[in-house]
Formats: C-alpha cells, sequence, structure tokens
C-alpha cells in the first residue's frame, strides 16, 4: 500500500488542496511543516494524534518539520467561541523549552520557533509585504473568522491567519517547505498561506488537513473526568495513560488504533474482529495501551502500568513498590501518615460515616489493609505497616480505596 492509500484507510486525510498531492506523497520526496502554538509545558496526546504524521511521512521518505508557535504563540490562535487568553512571554519562552524538548525526542525531527523570523518584522513593512495581499472579504469567508462575527473577533485574532501564512511564506522560501499539514480547524490559515506563496512568488504550494479526534458524540478525544492526558510522565503517569486506553469506547478502539499505532492494517483487521467477537477479552483496547505508551515512554512504563493494573485487579498491592502505588493511587482521597486505630483511619479518610459503621465493616471483612482483610477493631496504622514506610492503602468493599501517605 502507497503512502496515501495508507493515510486514507486510517482516516488521516480529510481536506486536501490539490489532486497532485496523492502523487507527490507517493512519489516525491517533499519537505513539509506541522506546527502547535506553546500554550501549554507539554503536548498532551491530541497533540500526538497529529504529529505522528511526522513519523508517517518520514518513513515514506519526506523531511518533516516541526514548527512552535513563539510567535503566533503571543497573539492566540481565534477559538470558533472566545478570544484566547494572553500568556506571558516568560511563560511562553518555558513551554518552547519543553515542547522542542519533548517532540525532538519522540520524532527526531528538525524543530523551529516562528518568533525567529516574525519578532523584527516592523508594523508597516508587515503591512507591505504580507496585508497588502490578503483581501479582507477572503479573510471574512473563513470558517473561523466567519463563526466569530456575530460576537466579536479583535483586529490581533484577525491577523492570526496572516501571521500563520508568513511562517508558510518564510519556510518556503528558507528550508524548501512545500506541504503544510495541519487538522482540519486549520484550512483557512493554510490555504490562505498557499495563496500568499503562489502571490509572491508565482509558485505552487500545497497541504492535506487531517480530521479530528472525537470520542463517538464528538467531543475531542483525549480527557479523562476533565483532565487532559499529557505525554510529559510528570503529569500523567503511564498507568493513567494505560487506564485512559484500556477503557476507550469499543465502537473507536479501532479508529484508534488507525491514528495512533504503527501496527498494519492485516494486525489491525485481526483485532477488529476480535474486538467484535469478544469485546470482553479488551484484545484491541490492549493493543492501543502497549503501542501507544511504548512508543511515547518505552516498554519499561509500560510494563510497569500494566503490573500496577493487574495489582490492583487482583488487589495484591504488597507486590508494588512506593512508587508503583504513588502512580495508581495519584487521584485517591489521602490523609497524612501517622499512628491511628483503622476505624478512626476510614472515618478520616471517609470510607465510613461513623465508628459504628467503621465496626461494622471491620467486624464484618469489609477493610483491607495493604490488600489483606483485617477483622480485629484492635488494629492500630502506623509507619511500620507501611510500604517501604511511605504508603499504606486502604481499601472498603471491592472499588473504595484511600491512601495513608507517610
Amino acid at each position: 500500500m502507497n503512502i496515501y492509500d495508507e493515510l486514507v484507510w486510517r482516516g488521516l486525510i480529510k481536506d486536501v488542496s490539490d489532486p497532485i498531492v496523492k502523487d507527490k506523497l507517493n512519489n516525491d520526496h517533499v519537505t513539509f511543516y506541522i506546527g502547535t502554538d506553546p500554550t501549554g509545558d507539554s503536548l498532551h496526546i491530541g497533540h500526538f494524534s497529529s504529529f505522528l504524521i511526522c513519523k508517517r511521512l518520514k518513513d515514506a521518505g519526506h523531511h518533516p518539520i516541526v514548527l512552535v508557535g513563539g510567535a503566533t504563540g503571543l497573539i492566540g490562535d481565534p477559538k470558533p467561541d472566545s478570544e484566547r487568553p494572553m500568556i506571558t512571554k516568560e511563560q511562553v519562552n518555558h513551554n518552547i523549552k519543553c515542547l522542542t524538548a519533548q517532540l525532538e525526542k519522540l520524532f527526531g525531527c528538525e524543530v523551529v520557533n516562528n518568533y525567529d523570523w516574525l519578532h523584527d518584522i516592523n508594523f508597516i513593512d508587515f503591512l507591505r509585504d504580507y496585508g497588502k495581499f490578503f483581501n479582507v472579504n477572503y479573510m471574512l469567508n473563513k470558517d473561523i473568522v466567519a463563526r466569530r462575527l456575530d460576537s466579536g473577533i479583535t483586529y490581533t485574532e484577525f491577523s492570526y491567519m496572516i501571521m500563520q501564512a508568513a511562517d508558510f511564506y518564510f519556510l518556503n522560501q528558507n528550508k524548501g517547505v512545500t506541504f503544510q499539514v495541519a487538522g482540519q480547524d486549520q484550512w483557512g490559515n493554510i490555504t490562505a498561506g498557499i495563496e500568499l506563496i503562489r502571490k509572491k512568488t508565482g509558485k505552487d504550494a500545497y497541504a492535506f488537513t487531517m480530521p479530528l479526534l472525537t470520542k463517538s458524540d464528538g467531543s475531542k478525544f483525549g480527557k479523562t473526568n476533565g483532565k487532559a492526558i499529557w505525554l510529559d510522565i510528570n503529569k500523567t503517569s503511564a498507568y493513567e495513560m494505560y487506564q485512559f486506553f484500556i477503557n476507550s469506547e469499543d465502537s473507536k478502539v479501532i479508529d484508534y488504533l488507525k491514528f495512533l499505532t504503527f501496527l498494519s492494517k492485516e494486525e489491525i483487521e485481526e483485532l477488529e474482529r476480535k474486538n467484535n467477537e469478544a469485546p470482553h477479552l479488551r484484545e484491541a483496547h490492549q493493543a492501543l495501551a502497549r503501542e501507544v505508551i511504548t512508543f511515547i515512554h518505552g516498554k519499561e512504563a509500560y510494563e510497569e502500568a500494566l503490573k500496577v493494573s493487574k495489582a490492583l485487579f487482583s488487589g495484591d498491592i504488597k507486590s508494588l513498590t512506593a512508587k508503583e502505588i504513588e502512580m495508581g493511587f495519584n487521584d485517591l482521597p489521602t490523609i497524612e501518615g501517622k499512628e491511628i486505630a483503622l476505624a478512626d483511619a476510614l472515618i478520616e479518610c471517609k470510607l465510613a460515616s461513623s465508628k459504628r459503621e467503621a465496626r461494622e465493616f471491620i467486624q464484618n471483612g469489609a477493610v483491607l489493609v495493604n490488600g489483606d482483610k483485617v477483622t480485629s477493631l484492635d488494629t492500630v496504622l502506623n509507619k511500620d505497616l507501611a510500604i517501604e514506610g511511605k504508603f499504606i492503602v486502604l481499601r472498603r468493599g471491592k472499588k473504595l480505596y484511600a491512601l495513608m501517605k507517610y
């Protein structure tokens, strides 16, 4: 299968600027770019789904460049419903350093910063060299601008399109970039860049967009309980990422395998068959978690996440290290470790509402300490019982947990 047909099969092509794009991707060696603004100090899984195009096209013989928008990040890409809050230059610079390190580590490609070529352009030159090539009516018809006309859009946001087009032009002239790739929400900005290159040089440039990865209800993919799934392991542990993927919707897991992994068509079709015939085994979900976590964090991190998951499912808490407990239980109700009666600890952790209820739970065998059932009302918790002297894991019933941290 050629690269263009593979991208189509994976559902990774939404809009194409010219029919010749197919031929160029299959037969030429093109230099292309994809960009992001440094709105945070880590990429999230939504970014990951887009930036994987770097490796896919690089493996097919093309040359990727990733742009981190130090200049455009100071302005803010217009949102469909409101203006983005501006962030400080210091925060933008910090974010750029973090994102550049992530991108170079994950994809091994050249990373550029548009602040390097945009910050010295004065306002008069901006209007003469770029603004005069943009018809206001043309800009107003772009989807993201048109959607904001009723509520209002600032001149700053309105200018973002020209800045992104200037990026495409600069990279075309200085890096030989002839292609831009982005999410479908960037189509208006991309085509503006193609037009700018054509008007200023008389030459053609090309682009295609990728569909945004979504859940079955149309909402953005990449959040759980309102929290983004970050690629920085200090923000989202490998275990949390594992749980996110293992709990993916059955109806969407095959799409996610196509978008987020390099498994072959045959491998994914076999997983699709298994998912249809025995969804409870979650083999497709397991493969998704394994492939993504291994790519981002390595095999060891995936195996650690799998170990934590199996231990929590079986209740074998004592097989875990303190680090693994911290990974698996970082969202649990946590109280400060001290010497305390078990019944009182249950109340303090909100696993029981009263001392009478706590005693009943203990006597009925519903309470576990570090995975061991405890039925004695005289049980006292202290640091000596803590795993590696750091954690005691309390459990009531099958699913209610709390943590004591020493």
